[in-house]
């Protein structure tokens, strides 16, 4: 089967997965929404995060490489997860340098976590992308490869997989276009917006005005994106004199 098609699959695999799981992650776990509330992760409106995508294609490809690695099996097994650790951590720096310094837009923040480079990429994660890498060779990859032979034998499913990157790519677009006008905000008030606050920000004025918070459009409301970022801009600058005068 060729490359190109089994990449497309993963990629559509991977992003959905990932969007499912960060989906959960926020809404049970994380501390950043301590209310609970379900919140659309990611960068684009539909449910995907390409990061997971891109993530899912090269664990793939380094799984397919483990025979190469070494005849130790645990040795073996140990450079193959280190390996993917390193390729997940330097996926996510790339996108979050990119975001950071493309759109001036700060998709996480792991400022506040030890060893943290740039509040991009920490040791914390990378070990975490570790563990994820050992669960998806031991848990995933056979299961993956078993999808791609039945991929093979079904390539009318590759519709499917054109349809999903259709409208991925207009939500792309879409959200590109967005981000867009925060990186003018940004760039012309020489801040960086942090997405995620942003999207929570917007959801809690809509509530105060009793409106239904948008899951799929979270930063689409009836006050323009651009009020919303000067008063999110203006809420932070009272917190941070607050703060200092507190600690005088």
């Amino acid at each position: 089967m060729n490359i190109w098609l089994v990449l497309a699959f993963l990629f559509f695999i991977g992003s959905v997965i990932g969007w499912v799981a960060e989906l959960l992650f926020r809404r049970f776990i994380s501390s950043a929404n301590p209310e609970r509330k379900w919140i659309n992760p990611g960068f684009c409106v539909g449910p995907y995060i390409p990061l997971y995508g891109f993530g899912l294609c090269f664990l793939f490809l380094i799984a397919s490489l483990e025979p190469e690695t070494g005849r130790n099996p645990f040795w073996s097994k140990t450079l193959l997860f280190l390996v993917m650790a390193v390729c997940m951590t330097l996926i996510e720096y790339i996108a979050g340098i990119l975001s950071l310094k493309v759109f001036k837009v700060r998709l996480w923040d792991y400022r506040k976590e030890w060893g943290n480079i740039q509040g991009l990429i920490c040791p914390k994660f990378s070990l975490i992308w570790a563990v994820l890498g050992a669960a998806y060779y031991f848990l995933i990859h056979p299961h993956i490869l078993s999808a791609l032979a039945w991929l093979s034998r079904n390539l009318a499913f590759s519709f499917f997989i054109g349809l999903f990157f259709g409208v991925f790519l207009i939500d792309v677009a879409y959200s590109t276009h967005l981000v867009a006008h925060i990186r003018a905000f940004a760039k012309s008030n020489e801040v960086i917006v942090r997405y995620e606050h942003l999207k929570a920000y917007v959801r809690s004025a809509q509530e105060k005005r009793k409106q239904r918070p948008r899951f799929l459009f979270p930063l689409r409301s009836d006050v323009p994106l651009s009020e919303h970022l000067k008063n999110l801009r203006d809420s932070l600058e009272k917190n941070e004199k607050k703060k200092k005068k507190e600690k005088k």
